[in-house]
């Protein structure tokens, strides 16, 4: 008798249907929730105090069970949480495709531990590209034998599906390798847009100093005390903004002239 074909891996999907607690994020169950947190927050004067609450805070509270749902839950303490089903790391490093059970297809990229103990000339580089077109031509060819695989023996694809997923995934994790660069450099290009802004921030306020002193010495020329003009013009703005009235003609012509230059 043959031997029994083990059952396929079961499917996951990729987004899950939401949890039943979704029921319980009603606007009535969030107004109930602030009374509670009003009450909760009054001082010994029986007025409510401007409170931020924590989660913990509210864990605290004795809240009816539909809106216990509503707080936010614990941080995860440990190294790893659940999502959906699936086990998540709260690890940032990227997990070797041997500790997940899935065969590598490139070698590992050296470490400064591996360099370190030996004793020969340090290890070069893993060459990404190198083995991600090797990769990409391994699945052009799986593909086809895959395609030959159906039309002759269907019952037998899962073979060659295993393969292609191999395939695929080791593709995945030689381009997360590139993260932390892609990181850096998104990091670098945010910072020299900054640097870049700032600097044309700072050449327009230097354009404007040179309209306004430009202008300010066309004045002189033409026999306008500036000096006086513009502490009439301060002490104006300060009347003006104490008794709300509107700045006096000599203050209005002194603009209307910087203006007109601008």
């Amino acid at each position: 008798m043959a031997e029994a074909e083990k059952p396929p891996p079961p499917l996951a999907t990729a987004f899950a249907p939401p949890p039943p607690l979704w029921k319980h994020f009603t606007a009535e169950n969030v107004k109930r929730l602030e009374k509670i947190k009003k009450e909760a927050s009054k001082g010994q004067d029986g007025k409510p105090r401007l409170k931020k609450w924590s989660p913990e805070e509210l864990r605290a509270l004795n809240l009816p069970s539909e809106l216990r749902f509503l707080v936010p839950p614990e941080i995860p303490t440990k190294d790893h949480y659940n999502v959906f089903g699936e086990v998540q790391s709260l690890s940032t490093a990227l997990p070797a495709l041997t500790d997940q059970g899935i065969t590598q297809l490139y070698p590992s990229p050296p470490t400064a531990e591996s360099d370190r103990v030996a004793t020969s000339e340090p290890s070069k580089p893993l060459n990404h590209a190198y083995y991600l077109l090797k990769i990409s031509k391994s699945l052009l060819l799986n593909f086809l034998e895959f395609v030959g695989v159906l039309s002759i023996a269907p019952e037998q694809f899962q073979d060659k599906v295993n393969d292609l997923r191999t395939l695929f995934i080791n593709a995945h994790h030689l381009l997360n390798l590139y993260r932390p660069h892609q990181a850096r450099e998104s990091l670098i290009t945010m910072m020299e847009e900054q640097l870049g802004r700032s600097k044309d921030e700072i050449q327009h306020m230097d354009r404007l100093k040179a309209e306004i002193t430009d202008a300010l010495e066309k004045l002189k020329t033409q026999g306008i005390d500036v000096d006086a003009a513009t502490k009439s013009t301060m002490e104006d703005l300060v009347k003006a903004t104490a008794s709300k009235e509107q700045p006096t003609d000599d203050s209005k012509l002194l603009w209307e002239l910087l203006d007109d230059n601008n």
